[in-house]
């Protein structure tokens, strides 16, 4: 097969979900993401902690959405975000005076890193490039940032998917833990 010819797919489109899970992946969507948005808008506003980081909107889609999927698992979920954090954190540390070789050093490490330890979570590449090209308010957590936002903020959003998730007969998640 031709390198271009690759690109033709090989496959037809998934199929539509049917309307219940639609409804079940926009309830827990919305109430993972309410829970974090509170705490960030409501009791950390006026403090140097950020809650909300966009990562948390592609998680959601995984963890509500896409339920079965090995990224949308609890181990890929936390550890993915938390090792991608640290590892943002301490490329944005090393190497800030170049923020495009920062930015891409952090986002390939994260996914190199998450990979050998069996965390692939698509989030996590946010997550490491939100710790290098974040506002001062990002920086200046430093590897709180691991804990406050990250790990805190997907413990939130995963407490939220064991609980709406398993309310239909039909949705069971988690798949596995470990």
């Amino acid at each position: 097969m031709g390198y271009f010819a690759k690109m033709r797919g090989t496959t037809t489109s998934p199929p539509r979900v049917s309307w219940s899970e639609i409804l079940w992946s926009w309830i827990g969507a919305f109430l993972g993401i309410s829970a974090v948005a509170a705490i960030h808008y409501n009791l950390l506003a006026g403090t140097d902690f950020v809650m909300m980081i966009g990562s948390f909107g592609a998680s959601a889609v995984l963890i509500y959405g896409a339920i079965r999927s090995p990224l949308a698992q609890p181990r890929n979920l936390i550890g993915g975000h938390m090792i991608s954090a640290v590892i943002g954190v301490a490329t944005y540390k090393l190497l800030h005076g170049q923020m495009w070789f920062a930015a891409a050093v952090a986002v390939a490490t994260a996914i190199a890193v998450m990979h050998m330890i069996k965390t692939l979570h698509p989030p996590g590449g946010a997550t490491a490039l939100i710790a290098v090209i974040g506002s001062d308010q990002v920086h200046d957590l430093g590897f709180l940032y691991a804990l406050v936002p990250v790990g805190l903020g997907a413990g939130i959003m995963l407490v939220v998917a064991l609980l709406v998730n398993n309310i239909p007969n039909g949705r069971r998640y988690p798949e596995f833990w470990l």
